[in-house]
């Protein structure tokens, strides 16, 4: 049996061709996936092999050339077809959320890491945005934020998007967002920001004139800019936080961490995935599987939107053209997902 997977076999080309379909194995069950959501930001960066991602040369990858082929795609919803042995919990036909799954037709997961959809209100379509929501999770949580506490969000792509809305639900107020991009700027004003700027050169003098000159307590740097982490450090309160949910992959800004850190007294907190609960939640930090249950929770409540974030539905066999775009173009698009029921 063959199915179709998306791969980067050189630097900005993306093509779709086929692959088997793996059997699951004892304690694994096979997804056919129906949605994949591409992260548009991370793929874009490993597309054409910025510095700190898994294809430059030298990268995490570990291959000195590089780590090309590169088989994007992390965060998908689908439905269980097939279990393996020692799999009890789950039955054939059960929806579920695919995390580090790729863009492809079939995924094998361990069951003891899958999380049911089991609320008939909420969409596949919806639900296969859980996993990249749960990176904005982590990055809010880290902030331990209280109610009434004022809030930036630098840079409103998916990640930050989910950011606003989560520093929202969790009381921030006033809560402020910052993007070059009018209509995501707009966007963010309709999700519950305060106010929305433009990051240019007047962005910190903005910010502290709409805090009353005391800045905000807390930020969620989401660009991955080192400039727009140093805007953030002229912007935060005095023993305010700073959470780096963004993936730095350029530091090409010196920061004068005593003038701007040490002596304010100023937390930065690294809220990658990677440091987030493997097996239990903790204040702060969450598991995925925990997230997840969260995620699916509100938008079955109708208290988290996603389909704002949706740019494009498209086939997979536009794959080519989309990265192509990606490659070429660094103002990435909102939120594209493929649907793989149009080439089944």
């Amino acid at each position: 049996m063959t199915g179709k997977v998306i791969c980067i076999r050189e630097k900005g080309k993306a093509v779709l061709e086929e692959c088997p379909v793996p059997e699951p194995g004892p304690g694994e069950v096979l997804i056919e996936n129906d949605y994949t959501v591409i992260s548009a930001g991370t793929e874009r960066a490993n597309l054409v092999a910025l510095p700190n991602t898994g294809t430059c040369p030298g990268g995490y990858s570990g291959r000195e050339k590089g780590g090309f082929p590169f088989w994007p795609g992390y965060c998908g919803a689908g439905r269980i077809v097939k279990l393996g042995r020692e799999v009890e919990a789950f039955r054939p036909g059960d929806r579920v959320i695919v995390s580090w799954g790729g863009h492809r037709t079939h995924s094998v997961k361990k069951a003891a890491e899958l999380v049911r959809i089991d609320d008939e209100r909420i969409d596949t379509l919806d639900a296969s945005f859980a996993h990249i929501a749960s990176f904005a999770f982590l990055g809010v949580r880290k902030l331990r934020l209280e109610v009434g506490e004022s809030v930036m969000i630098a840079g409103q792509g998916i990640l930050g998007v989910f950011a606003l809305q989560f520093a929202a639900l969790s009381g921030a107020i006033p809560l402020f967002a910052s993007d070059f991009d009018p209509a995501r700027r707009k966007l963010a004003l309709e999700l519950g920001a305060t106010a929305a700027f433009v990051p240019d050169e007047t962005l910190a003098e903005r910010v502290m004139a709409a805090t009353g000159g005391a800045g905000v307590n807390a930020a969620v740097e989401v660009t991955g800019s080192a400039k727009a982490l140093q805007q953030a450090l002229e912007y935060i309160a005095w023993e305010g936080r700073i959470s780096l949910l963004g993936c730095t992959r350029i530091s090409d800004v010196p920061i004068d961490f005593y003038k701007y850190v040490h002596r304010r007294g100023i937390t930065l907190i690294g809220a990658h995935t990677s440091t987030r609960a493997k097996t239990e939640s903790a204040p702060g930090r969450w598991t995925e599987q925990d997230d997840y249950r969260t995620f699916l929770k509100l938008v079955a409540a109708g208290r988290l939107k996603i389909r704002p974030l949706i740019s494009e539905i498209v086939s997979p066999e536009r794959a080519p053209e989309v990265y192509a775009r990606l490659a070429d173009d660094p103002k990435v698009p909102l939120g594209i997902v493929f649907d793989w029921a149009k080439i089944r």
